[in-house]
């Protein structure tokens, strides 16, 4: 049995480009791509629209076959938001509204998980404490970041014209073979995730997991805690108190000096899952 608890801030004075839902057996968060203020990206909508058809397409894949593995659900999903676009917009464009994907799914005696991009999922197995996380997309940007990302420029209007700079550099990168997947118009990229499973019963069994967006996952980066501690936060005092402590580290630190970032708050999410042997 899985029991979750979820927990979603968005960044102040913004709207919230994450999501998060559960549904039957089915958990996931998904991060909307924030789109820089001044560039075309050929449609009407935006990420936070984005984000909520995802989810409600997916929600909607899942209660139509809730045994089918994720990477076809998601699939259905990001096809089906394609018509939801309407007529108007290029989805061809490589700045077209996207999102990150984790998602956990319990199927009988065993968990499946999918994680595309750079939202991270922690397991807890056993006594064992390990992450599965998408690094393509880090490793694709790393000199565009390098470049990018000054020791104290987050939130600055510097920062903004750097990020509004190199972001069609990142273009050439977005799902395609040496590059990154994401979740966009081109339902191929779910079969890019990174996907697995791990059992729900005997010693080595799921106890916990959580699934992040890089708004609170950022706790790690930061170094306010490891993986463990993190995952005894989320699960013991409630995702809502993680995204607390990365907040109060932001705040203290606004111009991103000690932890350096892109913005001075990210929307954060967070889904933390306990799990229950079943008897019998």
């Amino acid at each position: 049995m899985m029991e979750v608890r979820l927990a979603t801030v968005a960044a102040p004075g913004r709207a919230n480009e994450d999501y998060a839902l559960t549904v039957g057996d089915l958990v996931a968060v998904f991060d909307g791509v924030t789109q820089p203020e001044g560039l075309a990206n050929g449609c009407e909508h935006g990420p936070a629209w984005y984000v909520r058809r995802l989810a409600a397409r997916l929600c909607a894949a899942y209660a139509a076959a809730p045994t089918v593995g994720l990477s076809h659900l998601l699939a259905e999903a990001i096809e089906a938001v394609r018509g939801d676009h309407g007529g108007g917009c290029d989805l061809s464009h490589p700045g077209t509204p996207a999102a990150t994907v984790c998602a956990l799914k319990v199927d009988g005696d065993q968990a499946e998980y999918l994680a595309l991009c750079d939202s991270p999922l922690v397991l807890e197995q056993g006594t064992e404490v390990t992450v599965i996380t998408d690094v393509r997309f880090q490793t694709a940007i790393a000199q565009i970041r390098e470049r990018t990302l000054i020791p104290g420029g987050a939130g600055t209007a510097g920062q903004t014209d750097r990020i509004r700079e190199s972001t069609p550099e990142k273009y050439q990168y977005i799902n395609r073979p040496g590059g990154y997947w994401i979740a966009a118009a081109d339902p191929r990229a779910a079969f890019e995730a990174v996907t697995g499973d791990v059992p729900l019963r005997g010693p080595d069994r799921l106890r916990r997991a959580a699934l992040l967006t890089d708004g609170a996952s950022c706790a790690v980066d930061y170094g306010l805690f490891d993986w463990p501690a993190l995952l005894d936060i989320v699960t013991q005092d409630g995702p809502a108190e993680l995204i607390c402590r990365v907040r109060a580290a932001e705040s203290a630190d606004p111009q991103g000096v000690a932890h350096v970032r892109y913005k001075r708050h990210d929307d954060a999410t967070v889904a933390a899952c306990l799990f229950r042997e079943e008897q019998g």
